[in-house]
């Protein structure tokens, strides 16, 4: 007499399919949806194309055309960069030299901005020491690298603490940028909070001609941190 148990009918209808049933109905499902759709397949590799897009603009990166001439001589109007919107994220913070797309609603205007890090959270940024440079924490600091041509670290002289948290901002193109120094008076005293930054610009990427990695400069790498800490 057979003693092992006999599977019931029960146990057959509860067996896990058999390999490769999964992914037939998921073809199955494909081909319903795209019967459904005008244009079939074609409609419906475009709405999947368009959905990782909008995904991947959301979360990760995000194009953004440079609108002004406040960013020449390194970024020029027309420009498209593209914005790491994860490069803030996990404990990450914007540094001294960051090129920043930044939501300035209630501080610059309502509309999207792109400046330079010049001082973060309780820095002390000065113009300007006897030579005409900016100063943070004490350290002078030489622009020239990706300063506009024929421009000055800046025609308004400013003595700010940036408050914690916070990001002191300039455009490259001093003479011909609304930056931080034209809002010292104003509401947040022309600080920008970190968490309004959209993320920070790492490429330029249109036109081909002008295809490049956005680098952080060497000029603030020996700024002290606040108080005589390291930056």
């Amino acid at each position: 007499m057979d003693t092992e148990a006999q599977p019931t009918e029960r146990d057959r209808s509860s067996a896990p399919a058999p390999s490769g049933t999964e992914g037939r109905s998921r073809f199955a499902l494909v081909a319903r949806i795209s019967e459904w759709l005008p244009g079939g397949r074609i409609t419906l590799t475009l709405l999947i194309c368009l959905l990782f897009l909008l995904l991947l603009s959301t979360f990760v990166l995000q194009p953004f055309q440079i609108p002004s001439g406040s960013m020449e001589r390194g970024l020029r109007i027309g420009d498209r960069v593209v914005v790491n919107k994860l490069a803030y994220r996990f404990g990450a913070q914007p540094q001294r030299g960051d090129v920043v797309v930044f939501d300035g609603t209630g501080y610059f205007g309502d509309a999207d901005y792109i400046k330079r890090v010049v001082g973060v959270g309780e820095d002390r940024v000065v113009c300007c020491d006897k030579e005409g440079r900016i100063q943070v924490n004490g350290r002078s600091v030489d622009e020239s690298e990706f300063l506009y041509p024929g421009d000055g670290p800046s025609g308004v002289s400013f003595d700010v603490v940036v408050p914690a948290d916070s990001l002191f901002v300039l455009g490259d193109h001093r003479s011909g940028s609304s930056d931080s120094r034209d809002h010292l008076g104003s509401p947040g005293g022309g600080m920008i909070p970190v968490e309004d930054v959209i993320g920070r610009a790492d490429w330029i990427v249109w036109p081909t001609a002008h295809w490049t990695r956005l680098e952080r400069p060497d000029a603030y790498a020996r700024v002290p941190g606040p108080a005589g800490g390291h930056g």
